[in-house]
């Protein structure tokens, strides 16, 4: 063994010292940088989303004002003088989020590229790809199906008073209308990801086709089980989030077959060269 080994204090010892620590140096300074650029781009998604915030919150309401059959449409309230501009604020960011995406997809793909193979590279594009798609795809649903079923639920339980009855009549306020939606979004456009995390999971060895189609009807009672506990208590909200939910499991797993076939065949085609 070399004296400068062994000795943790000789010149050689601290050469190897820093020459580990310039490329550490060099990586959080390029994180820096991509920090940097995914804030920008926030800070800018949330000024566009905040310049046109009642525009969107309007375009947000439009499910509820379409089932509204009461003269002058929907009607929504905020009880306190500042409500409506902190839900302002929070739309803004919910927005800023979605628009910055492409840009905080981009930074970390370009991050964690240069420490990956070439394939490795092309098999990442696909999921940066997917994942928007998925879950834009769940908040269109949100949209247009799941959303207006449950302001219809909640509709329903209006009481039109009189001969000793009082009158109830929903009146959602801003912010609290806002919280549902989001929390609808989300909760679709987490469950949309199955594919991708499935896919990730079955790359990286720790399930594979067999396992997931063994597993189906485990999954039919957790999926139907989510729904519920991220869904309003009726039937029918249940139901649009568990089946396209259901469905997005069984894409999984002949996504994760066809992925199981293309590297036998690379790994057959090693063997016979």
């Amino acid at each position: 063994m070399s004296a400068s080994s062994a000795d943790p204090n000789s010149p050689g010892s601290d050469d190897e010292i820093e020459a580990s620590r310039a490329p550490l140096l060099d990586h959080l300074i390029e994180l820096r940088t991509r920090l940097i650029k995914v804030m920008l781009a926030f800070i800018v998604g949330f000024a566009v989303c905040f310049f046109f915030s009642t525009d969107i919150f309007n375009l947000l309401v439009d499910p509820y004002n379409r089932i509204v059959t009461a003269e002058g449409g929907a009607h929504l309230i905020y009880t306190a003088p500042q409500e409506f501009f902190i839900t302002k604020l929070k739309l803004s960011m919910f927005g800023a989020i979605f628009l910055a995406f492409p840009i905080i997809a981009a930074q970390v793909y370009m991050f964690v590229a240069p420490g990956l193979y070439k394939h490795e590279r092309g098999a990442f594009i696909p999921y940066l790809i997917a994942t928007p798609v998925l879950f834009l795809t769940g908040a269109a649903l949100v949209y247009y199906g799941a959303l207006p079923i449950a302001l219809n639920f909640f509709m329903s339980m209006e009481q039109a008073g009189g001969d000793g009855a009082a009158t109830i009549e929903l009146l959602p306020k801003v912010s609290e209308y806002l919280n549902l939606v989001t929390a609808f979004i989300l909760a679709f456009g987490i469950c949309f990801q199955l594919p991708v995390i499935l896919t990730l999971l079955a790359r990286a060895g720790i399930v594979n086709s067999a396992q997931l189609k063994r597993g189906r009807r485990y999954a039919v009672v957790i999926i139907f089980a989510v729904a519920a506990f991220l869904t309003p208590p009726d039937f029918f909200s249940q139901i649009a989030l568990g089946v396209p939910t259901l469905l997005l499991y069984e894409l999984s797993i002949f996504s994760v077959r066809w992925m199981e076939k293309k590297k036998e065949e690379g790994e057959q085609e090693e063997s016979e060269a």
